[in-house]
């Protein structure tokens, strides 16, 4: 990089308490952007410059910080009014958080503002991540108790915070059934939300009164979200093939996969080596939907594939061993009750990624799975290349194969066991 770009970097944001491993985030910049009384042309540089660091972001599957926009600037300089609009998104972050009383050492996105900013789904150490009110504390005890993933964990402590700034100022304790009617109907009405959204809404907020709060909110009477009629998208068995002919390699593999074995994208991407069976021409599923184990069948045409896949994430695996690079992401409670077993090959991603990023929760440089969005990308243009009329998403490849499955004439309580 010249030395006019490492100037920019090294400055980027000016001030007292900007460290370069504060963590950032900040979904609602477009809106902040729109508004801002700035001319349309500096409006596009600084939204070109912006996308294209969180798309970094979400590739090295890091946090945005200063260094993280050091190391982009190093890798994709940029000219001066771009490098002006990351310092903007900065500024403007910074002034966000300080709003919502949260900080830029410990941002608490919910599930989609996570999304937006394209910031990794890795859940921080727990002790580091219980909450600031007495409300927040008590709901994430609850929500540990029951063994909820974290995920889950993520979205019900984000509709508990809207709901409390729907309350203005009232204490979640001294709110009931009133109340929550109140604010599903706005959701319904105002925010316009679909009826899945609004039902998540409604479970999240009586798990918060009733877990996390001990109250009961009795019966809720309000305005429902219209759930209209869909039929969800199938594809026939040629149309599957004429998708998957437009793949190769791993995105091949990982594409026949979800078709063959039924598997949510989530399921797929979370496979480690020890979960193949190929002997048994089986494929285990660890912490499905739900938190739920299961076992599910191996297409045996696909057998062949994995073993010679095995054989090249193996030299990967090695190569990593051999640079000292921390070993794979684990749960936490395991991670302390086997401390190595991140570098043992069983446990390795059966899908890493091909770069390596630094895990947000550690610190640690460290090689991930392949991202949700890389895949979801894959198939879109896979679908496009074929002529596919339909929208083809990891999705529908699990719809189709439990409809193949019912017309090839499997019961369809087998079907239900393999989809879990």
């Amino acid at each position: 990089m010249n030395n006019s770009h490492s100037r920019q970097s090294n400055h980027l944001v000016p001030g007292k308490g900007w460290e370069a491993t504060k963590q950032f985030y900040f979904p609602g910049w477009p809106t902040v952007l729109e508004a801002a009384n700035l001319p349309d042309a500096t409006k596009g540089a600084y939204q070109r410059a912006i996308r294209a660091f969180l798309r970094y972001c979400k590739e090295q599957q890091c946090w945005a910080t200063i260094s993280t926009v050091q190391a982009f600037l190093a890798r994709q300089p940029l000219p001066e009014l771009e490098v002006e609009g990351l310092r903007w998104w900065f500024r403007e972050a910074r002034r966000a958080l300080e709003e919502s009383g949260s900080t830029p050492g410990n941002p608490r996105p919910t599930g989609a503002e996570r999304r937006e900013s394209g910031l990794p789904e890795v859940p921080p150490p727990a002790s580091a991540d219980m909450g600031k009110s007495d409300w927040e504390r008590a709901l994430i005890l609850a929500i540990r108790a029951e063994g909820l993933l974290w995920r889950t964990e993520v979205t019900y402590r984000g509709w508990a915070r809207r709901y409390v700034q729907f309350l203005k100022g009232k204490s979640p304790q001294e709110s009931g059934a009133a109340e929550v009617e109140a604010f599903l109907t706005m959701l319904a009405a105002e925010a316009r939300v679909s009826a899945a959204t609004q039902k998540q809404a409604l479970n999240a907020v009586v798990f918060f009164l009733k877990k996390g709060l001990g109250r009961e909110p009795g019966e809720i009477e309000f305005l429902r979200a219209r759930r209209p009629p869909r039929m969800p998208v199938v594809l026939t068995k040629e149309e599957c093939r004429m998708v998957l002919a437009q793949l190769d390699g791993t995105w091949a593999l990982m594409a026949a996969l979800l078709y063959g074995a039924g598997l949510r994208l989530m399921e797929l991407l979370r496979l480690r080596v020890q979960d193949l069976d190929l002997a048994r021409g089986q494929l285990r599923v660890v912490a499905g939907k739900g938190d739920k184990d299961r076992v599910t069948v191996l297409p045996v045409s696909l057998i062949p594939l994995l073993r010679e896949h095995l054989v090249r994430i193996r030299a990967l695996f090695n190569e990593d061993r051999f640079n000292d690079l921390a070993g794979v992401w684990l749960p936490e409670a395991l991670a302390r009750k086997y401390r190595q077993a991140g570098e043992q090959w069983e446990w390795q991603w059966l899908f890493p990624s091909r770069g390596t990023s630094i895990d947000p929760a550690s610190g640690l440089q460290r090689r991930h799975h392949v991202t949700d969005s890389a895949l979801q990308q894959v198939l879109k243009v896979a679908a496009r290349k074929a002529g596919m009329n339909k929208r083809v998403s990891p999705h529908v490849f699990r719809h189709s194969f439990a409809t193949h499955l019912l017309e090839d004439g499997t019961d369809i309580r087998t079907v239900q066991e393999l989809l879990g």
